[in-house]
């Protein structure tokens, strides 16, 4: 398992979704830096970030499935620190 953002946001990303999906595969993206000037971006940083999680919890389940229960382990952190968040979610039997 793999987290290559640092800060503190991305630390809490990180512990909510292996505490709430056990994933396989976890790379957290801070794409903060991507989208400064833009609308939503926060000066204290980590405000966009995408996830690539592999976790047997998506397995049978749709890409917008997959995608909700994601948003759901991370749902305080979208509301209060996260403007944007690319999710890629696969199940390690997806092909």
């Amino acid at each position: 398992m793999t987290t290559t953002a640092t800060g503190p946001v991305a630390a809490e990303i990180h512990q909510r979704l292996v505490s709430a999906l056990s994933p396989t595969r976890l790379v957290v993206i801070d794409d903060s830096e991507k989208h400064r000037g833009h609308s939503g971006h926060d000066s204290r940083g980590e405000s966009h970030f995408t996830v690539e999680i592999e976790s047997e919890a998506f397995a049978g389940l749709n890409r917008v499935a997959r995608q909700r229960l994601v948003n759901q382990a991370l749902a305080a952190l979208l509301v209060e620190r996260v403007h944007a968040l690319a999710i890629k979610a696969s199940a390690p039997t997806d092909a």
